[in-house]
C-alpha cells in the first residue's frame, strides 16, 4: 500500500474553503487527488477544532535543520564520492551540529542519493589506443548526413 499523501496547509485551507462554498467531498477530494475520506476527517476535525494545522506528534525530535539538511544534501551533490562520516565532519565544522554517520545516510537516503561504487573499466593496451586514434582521425571530417546513417549499438 503506498503510503498516504499529506495535504499540505494550503491545499487544508482550499479544502475548507470549497466545502464552505458548497462544494461536494468527493469533488473536493478530485481536485486535490486524495480520498474523499480524507477530506471527511479534515472537515470534522475542522468543526471540533476551529483549525486544519496539523497538531504536534509525539516521537523524536529531528537532530537536523532543514537548512542543515540542504548542507548535506550540497555536500553530497558537489562531491561524489565524499563518504557520510566525511560530510558528518564538514556539518559539525560548519554548523556544530554533531550527528551520527547514519544520520548523514538516512538524509541521504530521502533526497533519493545512495552509496554506488564507481565502475572500473577494462584498462587500455596501446594496441587499444592506436587503434581508437585511427578511428578517430579517419572520421573527425564526417558530416551529419554521414552519421545519421550509422547505427551504434553495445554488445553486453
Amino acid at each position: 500500500m503506498p503510503p498516504r499523501r499529506k495535504l499540505s496547509d494550503l491545499d487544508r485551507g482550499r479544502a475548507i474553503g470549497w466545502l464552505q462554498d458548497g462544494v461536494a467531498a468527493r469533488q473536493v477530494a478530485q481536485r486535490l487527488a486524495v480520498a474523499p475520506s480524507v477530506i471527511i476527517r479534515l472537515k470534522q476535525k475542522f468543526h471540533t477544532t476551529g483549525r486544519v494545522q496539523e497538531r504536534q506528534r509525539s516521537g523524536r525530535p529531528r537532530v537536523t535543520t532543514q537548512r542543515e539538511d540542504r548542507f548535506i544534501q550540497g555536500q553530497a551533490m558537489q562531491q561524489r564520492m565524499a563518504t557520510a562520516n566525511n560530510i558528518r565532519q564538514r556539518l559539525q565544522a560548519t554548523t556544530n551540529t554533531v550527528v551520527s554517520g547514519q544520520t548523514i545516510r538516512n538524509r541521504l537516503h530521502n533526497f533519493g542519493l545512495c552509496a554506488r561504487r564507481p565502475v572500473r573499466g577494462t584498462t587500455l593496451t596501446a594496441n587499444h589506443r592506436a587503434a581508437r586514434r585511427a578511428w578517430r582521425t579517419q572520421h573527425v571530417r564526417w558530416q551529419r548526413k554521414q552519421w545519421a546513417q550509422v547505427v551504434f549499438s553495445v554488445y553486453r
